[in-house]
């Protein structure tokens, strides 16, 4: 998704779960399925009790169309209801796309460019109205509303008429290229080949809403339920949001979520020191809370490493994502492959990965596609320098480039401490070019420049740290906002910092598109992120490892690799 380093991608830990936040290197990472932890307090899970969620970032947005999330948010999935959803099970299992209101993921046609989605029976909103198809297009169609921006942008390239269409309020008549033959059936039209439609259609802008109910900018208020929870309050611009039972939501219609708990607590605006401490406590309520943002942090984690009955309540994650050396090759001196490659092989990793916050919270990686199988990943090291660089190899290159007497740059960062594209990582960078005779000048941003420069065409930085998290668990997402040549954007948010258009990647991801095999497809974004791999364009350092407490009386905690993180939906607390 477009602009999700704004959102995601920037904090991919927290936009995926609040808005809703991947050669000897590479052979390090984890079994798939990863290490995603289970369990929680002893006993099986019962109905009732009051979930607490501690959170550092409000929902600011919880208008269906204004959300930006990976498989339907966290907190949002628990009142969305979309056409598909993710799977709510630990690891690998967990980035399977599975039906929600429909009855299958869809069924394509014409290349993959038509797709049509039948509803299960007995769908009901929380007043007791039935969902209709009708309300879907509707759901869809407020999302191109210019008072409603912020979602993810897919529908307004893939559907046919979507970049000229303004939304439902200004122009009456809806998109054509959205059909609801009945009250049961839709069938969207596109411009292109999408065999990852299904994934895209677990977003929240496949929710239902029904156009009577609609109350424009202030539906987020008090948005009409399809899921099991219904939102009572929601106060302080999201900082305080209540969520109880939906009494006419039935769980024969839905296969994924539970809804344990009675009632939802969600207090956000907290410091990441103080929600670590209340779910380490563990005093009243904070017993049955747990977070969706907030990992540990290096010295936490030692501490509560030592601890072990702290110890069994960290969840363990993995979310689709890669910090990484962007280059800018239209500013010297990285226009040239020689360059690129010496700064690729002078890399430390281990030195990256411990100021990541050791090997526990990092993951060594030489691919740009992370550690899952279903994104693609291929083992692949270019440029073999071992876990600790190889500064001769980089002399070498730097002085066939002509830089016999070392080298001069400037590495952008943020100041943001998120230990991804922060000080200490670009430390640790400076300090093993340092001895490939590469002198480093570190620019260190605020978290809004930081965005707005790495962002803009005309501003980009010849090297900077970045990362990039899956809007789902597929390599289309990963790859083509980074390398597709019609993805360039140059009076807006530009992603294809290496100005890649190569008539051959952006050819191959159409012909990926085309393919409705998961399988199938991701092996073949594996071979391609292999072959871009031999530009240099990119160098990967670290997939991060999301640690997360939870309180004692906290139950049933899966985790997926869709989301890497704690799914509420699935957490009882008696």
């Amino acid at each position: 998704m477009r602009h999700m380093s704004v959102i995601s991608r920037r904090v991919a830990a927290a936009a995926v779960s609040v808005v809703l936040v991947g050669g000897a290197a590479a052979a390090c990472g984890p079994k798939e399925g990863g290490e995603a932890k289970g369990g929680g307090a002893e006993g099986a899970p019962q109905k009732g009790g009051t979930l607490t969620v501690l959170n550092r970032a409000p929902q600011k947005q919880f208008d269906p169309a204004r959300l930006y999330t990976s498989g339907g948010g966290n907190i949002p999935s628990l009142v969305y209801r979309t056409l598909t959803t993710r799977h709510r099970a630990n690891g690998a299992e967990g980035t399977k796309v599975v039906p929600d209101l429909a009855t299958d993921i869809g069924t394509p046609s014409d290349d993959a460019k038509t797709w049509t989605y039948k509803l299960q029976d007995g769908l009901k909103y929380e007043d007791g109205s039935p969902i209709t198809s009708a309300d879907i297009k509707y759901g869809v169609e407020r999302s191109f509303a210019a008072e409603l921006s912020g979602g993810a942008p897919y529908l307004r390239d893939w559907l046919i008429g979507g970049d000229t269409y303004q939304g439902p309020y200004k122009e009456k008549k809806g998109l054509d290229s959205i059909e609801t033959p009945d009250e049961k059936t839709i069938v969207f039209k596109l411009k292109k080949s999408e065999g990852d439609f299904p994934y895209f259609a677990a977003s929240t802008q496949f929710a239902p809403v029904p156009k009577a109910k609609d109350t424009g900018a202030k539906y987020a208020e008090h948005p009409v339920s399809s899921g099991p929870y219904k939102v009572v309050k929601n106060a302080g611009d999201g900082e305080q949001m209540t969520l109880e039972r939906n009494p006419n939501w039935s769980e024969a219609t839905d296969k994924e979520r539970h809804a344990y708990p009675d009632r939802i607590e969600v207090k956000s605006g907290l410091s990441s020191a103080v929600i670590n401490q209340r779910l380490s406590t563990g005093s009243g309520p904070d017993a049955a809370a747990v977070t969706t943002d907030t990992n540990l942090g290096p010295a936490e984690l030692a501490q509560v490493t030592g601890d072990k009955n702290l110890a069994a309540r960290v969840g363990t994650g993995h979310f689709g994502q890669t910090s990484y050396l962007a280059f800018n090759p239209a500013v010297k001196p990285f226009d040239d492959p020689k360059v690129r490659q010496a700064i690729s092989y002078a890399i430390n990793r281990t030195s990256v990965v411990n100021a990541a916050g050791g090997s526990s919270l990092a993951e060594p990686t030489t691919t740009f596609l992370p550690r899952q199988k279903p994104l693609g990943y291929t083992p692949y090291d270019h440029f073999p320098a071992g876990a600790k660089g190889d500064a001769a190899k980089a002399k070498e290159l730097l002085k066939e480039a002509g830089h016999e007497n070392g080298l001069e740059i400037t590495l952008t960062h943020s100041t943001a401490q998120n230990f991804e594209t922060s000080p200490e990582i670009a430390t640790a960078v400076q300090a093993a070019l340092k001895e490939a005779g590469i002198t480093v000048k570190l620019e260190g941003l605020e978290d809004n420049d930081y965005d707005e420069k790495i962002h803009s065409f005309d501003k980009q930085p010849g090297l900077f740290i970045a990362h990039w998290g899956a809007d789902w668990p597929s390599g289309g997402p990963f790859l083509a906002p980074i390398f597709d040549g019609r993805q360039i954007v140059k009076d807006g948010a530009n992603f294809n910092t290496a100005r890649l258009d190569d008539p051959k990647v952006n050819d191959e991801i159409d012909a990926i598109n085309k393919i409705t095999d998961h399988d199938a497809a991701a092996q073949r974004w594996g071979a391609l992120d292999r072959k871009i791999g031999e530009q240099a364009l990119t160098v990967p350092l670290f997939n991060p490892v999301y640690k997360r407490l939870f309180g004692k009386d906290v139950k049933n905690v899966v985790i997926s690799n869709w989301t890497g993180v704690l799914d509420v939906s699935q957490v009882a607390v008696k």
